[in-house]
């Protein structure tokens, strides 16, 4: 049923990322193949922002070492495709196949700078400077990923002074959007609206605001809703709720496409998602990994008898 609340968005983008941010977490390689039936499916159900890929270098990410044999695949999706480059090699590589949309990926913390891209943060944001530059003079749209925002596993609960600072920094680099992840999870609907009211102090308009949260504790829905409640209109999801952080080992998964879209449904805020064909892509895709769907909402939809 369909209850509509007061002082929520018409409308929500999912910003899907399981093709990229799920598989990239597989103990194996998935098929190229298979990847690029995923990323169609997933565009059939009716999501328009799919992240495909990543050009990271094999030795990092070997799941996703055939970036330059799938994204040749996948010209025909009806959608956008970002993709995540790490450095200017990794953006020489998507522009050389056509990519219009790219997302570098920072972290609030030193550890986990440290331990995902081998720098301190400032270096890190050094590295991307020249990637987000040129990808802007070539009319690419960037995204920035800003990875622990809410507590690390090495350093714990990340301030949220510190947390704004490195976001600030990104965007001033010329991203276009900032996506806040809750890498391992611990975040609470409080602290998320501690968080991006803090942005906005700083200058942070709502509308450059996506939010990417971990199920590990729970808790990935209520902060979907308080963020909501804010007026943030991107939230990333996953199909099925795949992926974790290979970084990271606390990590589990992402929050499922499936339950965001249907806690979105019962709001009435519109998504253009067919949860339905969503359900049955997450489903096709459970059996290609040889394991059933950690999606709630997946398993309830696809048990009905």
């Amino acid at each position: 049923m369909t209850v509509p609340a007061a002082g929520l968005p018409a409308r929500v983008r999912i910003h899907e990322v399981g093709a990229r941010d799920g598989l990239q977490n597989e103990k194996t390689a998935v098929p190229t193949a298979v990847k690029a039936e995923f990323v169609h499916r997933l565009a059939a159900a009716g999501l328009t922002t799919i992240e495909a890929t990543s050009f990271v270098h094999p030795k990092w990410v070997p799941q996703l070492a055939d970036a330059e044999q799938l994204f040749p695949l996948l010209g025909d999706v009806p959608a956008e495709l970002p993709v995540l480059v790490p450095n200017e090699r990794g953006l020489d590589r998507a522009l050389e196949l056509g990519a219009r949309r790219i997302a570098v990926f920072g972290s609030a913390t030193e550890t986990f700078a440290a331990r995902n891209l081998n720098r301190t943060v400032a270096e890190s944001l050094a590295m991307f400077e020249p990637v987000v530059a040129r990808a802007k003079q070539g009319g690419v749209h960037v995204r920035g990923y800003l990875s622990m925002c809410f507590g690390d596993p090495w350093e714990g609960p990340v301030p949220v002074r510190q947390v704004v600072g490195v976001a600030k920094a990104l965007l001033d680099l010329g991203c276009d959007e900032l996506s806040l992840g809750d890498t391992i999870g611990v975040a609470t609907p409080g602290h998320v609206r501690e968080l991006l009211g803090s942005l906005n102090e700083e200058g942070v308009g709502t509308d450059r605001i996506g939010v990417h949260f971990h199920d590990t504790y729970g808790q990935a829905l209520s902060n979907t809703l308080a963020a909501l409640q804010h007026g943030v209109t991107t939230v990333d999801a996953s199909a099925g709720g795949l992926g974790g952080c290979p970084y990271a080992k606390s990590a589990t998964g992402n929050l499922a496409t499936e339950d965001l879209v249907w806690m979105l449904d019962g709001l009435g805020i519109e998504t253009g998602v067919d949860l339905a064909a969503l359900t049955a892509t997450s489903v096709w895709m459970a059996e290609q990994l040889g394991r059933p769907s950690p999606s709630r909402t997946v398993r309830a939809l696809s048990h009905k008898e």
